[in-house]
């Protein structure tokens, strides 16, 4: 893994930069604090496997990703290995959420999806906070949703088998990639999962001959997406509508 560089993207080096409409809670923001936190967003690329803050680490940046740009939060064991809690994709934050601030970070945030995203350091979010009950409120509902997805995930990873959780984690993922490809490697998955590699790459090849979905070098599309929920268990299918139920409306 590697450690994060901030690059600050602009415009003018490629396609147009995402606007604040690309993350749902930053889309939620009432117009006088999105104006106050403007002033501290930077644009930064994030690439596959950068780590935002490990184990014990200070939590000194926020991050609040763009379209399909995905994170994981990872326990990781005495021994080195990882596991994944919870995903974050554009309908949230990585850092500064649950903690409300407070430090050290308890787990390990990597990125997943490369992609972009809004970054703020943890302090100016905090006053935010403090100044705008909305922004309080709002991080509060992103916290609680966060929280239900690792539940969810807990009770996932216990009771249901590896087929259902991969199409689980993959419907997560095709929700936050739009029509675009997933951008991921299957050994990726499976250390996410918690298991080898040979047993995420006979589920994929299992969803690939009944062609739901078509795995490429380093990518995944989605074929059939009413036959990855029928193979999929009911943790994602919950998890959104709690979504919806705690946060805002959100049209990208």
């Amino acid at each position: 893994m590697t450690a994060i560089t901030r690059i600050v993207r602009s415009a003018a080096e490629g396609d147009a930069a995402p606007t604040y409409d690309s993350n749902r809670l930053l889309a939620a923001l009432r117009p006088d604090a999105l104006a106050e936190l403007a002033a501290h967003l930077v644009l930064v690329d994030l690439p596959a496997d950068a780590v935002l803050f490990d184990v014990g680490d200070d939590v000194e940046h926020t991050y609040l990703p763009c379209g399909p740009t995905q994170a994981s939060l990872l326990v990781v064991t005495s021994d080195g290995q990882e596991i994944e809690a919870a995903s974050i994709g554009f309908e949230g934050a990585i850092g500064g959420v649950v903690s409300a601030g407070f430090k050290p970070a308890y787990g390990r945030a990597v990125v997943r999806v490369p992609g972009q995203a809004f970054c703020l350091s943890t302090a100016k979010l905090e006053e935010s906070k403090a100044r705008h009950a909305s922004v309080g409120d709002l991080f509060d509902r992103a916290a609680d949703a966060f929280i239900a997805q690792m539940m969810q995930v807990a009770a996932c990873n216990a009771l249901h088998p590896i087929e259902q959780r991969v199409c689980r984690w993959l419907l997560f993922a095709h929700d936050r990639s739009g029509k675009e490809p997933i951008r991921l490697t299957q050994e990726t998955l499976a250390q996410m999962l918690g298991v080898q590699r040979t047993t995420v790459s006979a589920v994929a090849r299992v969803l690939q001959d009944a062609k739901v979905i078509h795995i490429g070098r380093g990518k995944v599309e989605v074929l059939d997406r009413p036959g990855l929920e029928k193979r999929a268990c009911e943790c994602h299918a919950a998890v959104e509508a709690h979504f919806g139920r705690i946060l805002p409306p959100h049209k990208r």
